[in-house]
């Protein structure tokens, strides 16, 4: 049951990040698949996570604006095509040391979907990603995040509205917690 379980989440991350390429959102490209052994080979992303270079002290405001717009175009992008990432977090993306680029990784808990309850969730996943990781900055980065992805997104309104009920559960849960 666990080899079974372990080749079926495998196999599922692999797809998402393949589904993910076709969309058009950067990833690393997958060379070889070895599910007996649970092993993906995939390209080496040079760089920094998001966090790593957020607070490195290395960028300004206006190219962590940048970022944060980038990021949100992709994610659009992957929920229009209902891919989930499920991890969202500034941990699982990446900027590339020779061109800046932004590069998501960690696919392991993705997910097709064309919810927008669950697109939701993963956006609010993202904002508290932002706002514990960089408290002082984090708010600015998700507004900029969020216009980008509106104004990227054909199925942006639903999201959003949802993503006003997801924040509302996570106030309570955190005020009862």
């Amino acid at each position: 049951l666990d080899a079974a379980l372990t080749a079926s989440r495998l196999k599922q991350e692999v797809r998402s990040i393949l589904r993910a390429r076709r969309l058009g959102v950067r990833a690393p490209v997958v060379t070889r698949v070895d599910v007996g052994r649970s092993l993906i080979i995939m390209e080496r992303i040079e760089g920094k996570t998001m966090k790593d270079a957020f607070l490195a002290g290395e960028m300004s405001a206006d190219r962590k604006h940048e970022v944060a717009q980038e990021l949100g175009r992709m994610l659009a992008t992957l929920h229009d095509g209902d891919l989930i990432h499920g991890d969202l977090t500034t941990s699982n993306v990446m900027i590339e040391e020779t061109n800046g680029r932004v590069v998501l990784i960690d696919f392991g808990l993705s997910q097709i979907s064309n919810l927008s309850e669950d697109k939701a969730v993963d956006l609010y996943v993202m904002e508290r990603s932002f706002n514990s990781a960089h408290p002082l900055e984090g708010g600015q980065l998700v507004e900029s995040l969020l216009a980008s992805y509106k104004r990227s997104s054909r199925k942006w309104c639903s999201t959003m509205n949802r993503l006003a009920d997801v924040r509302m559960r996570g106030r309570k849960r955190s005020m009862v917690g």
